[in-house]
């Protein structure tokens, strides 16, 4: 049975467990979702714990990830055939079940699915088009008992997904589109709103003028609370809302080696932080490798947002990733590996 973990100092999460929660939280292996999700229905089918809501759902597993290795991984699954790092992978169904049943065996708590890629330049896809590329995997990774996010911009996809169980929804576009809000707030789900500026069309990688921010972390701070503002006079939770800095997103690689270096300072926002720098543009300065090869460079990035507060890392490389925390976190607590 692991040890016990304490909350890493600075991580933010929405609620504290119920004793109910407490009593089964040590039976929960490090890895493997799956099996954290069937304890749960065998304990509740013997009457111990009670049904719960989604956001209660995601809130007990992201307890337990930060308290395990410092931080809930969500798997970046895009099923479409132009993103930068895996575009063209997972569009057959065939394949991406295959990933997911790896991301889950590794340990992933999150199944982020992408029916839109969100590269530079890349053009919006109608509604219809990302709902036939994301609903194969999406019903697989909710009958494997994950929890589920959609990376869209769309109110139309999100409903929808939504109602086929859906958790989260993964908005890169800083609440491009209000009724997003009003979509989620509908739901027990909760809702990521990443810092951008503008469409994807209009953005370069890791290119940016260097005078677009007069302090990038106190302008994505201000930006971002508008969009939360927004989100709550929509009649959205504020509790129901996690932040994510948008690294690379209409920010130059400076910019996001300055937010990066100083993430610990969105912890008074009061929100889960989320942390996307897996094999992102700026860290191709290192060596100028390709995405593919930026493993390194992403499990520094990683393990310095755990340290400063992350409780959520969207990756492409669970196992390592995982790993690494791990490492990080039985040096940290004297605990052994």
């Amino acid at each position: 049975m692991p040890p016990a973990f304490e909350k890493p100092e600075g991580a933010f999460l929405p609620s504290e467990p119920q004793a109910s929660e407490r009593a089964i939280s040590g039976c929960v292996p490090r890895r493997g979702l799956a099996v954290a999700f069937w304890l749960v229905s065998c304990f509740r089918e013997a009457e111990l714990v009670p049904d719960r809501t989604v956001v209660e759902s995601v809130q007990e597993v992201l307890e337990r990830a930060v308290r395990a290795r410092g931080a809930a991984l969500m798997a970046v699954l895009n099923v479409t055939p132009d993103s930068f790092s895996d575009g063209g992978l997972f569009t057959d169904p065939s394949a991406a079940r295959a990933q997911i049943d790896r991301f889950l065996e590794e340990g992933a708590e999150i199944i982020d699915i992408g029916p839109e890629s969100s590269r530079p330049g890349s053009s919006p896809v109608p509604s219809e088009l990302q709902l036939t590329r994301a609903e194969p995997s999406l019903r697989y990774a909710l009958e494997r008992g994950a929890l589920v996010s959609i990376d869209t911009t769309s109110q139309a996809v999100a409903r929808a997904c939504l109602k086929m169980g859906v958790h989260i929804v993964n908005d890169v576009s800083c609440l491009g589109d209000e009724d997003l809000a009003r979509v989620v707030r509908d739901s027990d789900a909760h809702l990521i709103l990443m810092h951008s500026r503008g469409s994807m069309q209009s953005m370069s990688f890791s290119s940016y003028p260097s005078d677009a921010y007069e302090d990038p972390v106190r302008d994505v701070r201000d930006e971002w609370e508008r969009a939360r503002d927004r989100a709550v006079r929509a009649g959205l939770h504020p509790e129901r809302i996690w932040f994510d800095p948008g690294l690379g997103f209409h920010k130059s690689a400076e910019h996001s080696l300055e937010i990066l270096r100083r993430l610990s300072e969105f912890r008074g926002l009061e929100a889960p932080i989320v942390v996307g720098a897996s094999r992102k543009s700026f860290l191709r300065g290192f060596q100028g490798e390709s995405p593919a090869r930026r493993l390194g460079g992403s499990i520094a990035a990683a393990l310095h947002a755990v340290s400063a507060g992350a409780s959520v890392l969207r990756v492409h490389d669970v196992h390592e990733t995982s790993q690494a925390l791990g490492v990080m976190h039985a040096l940290k607590r004297g605990l052994d590996a």
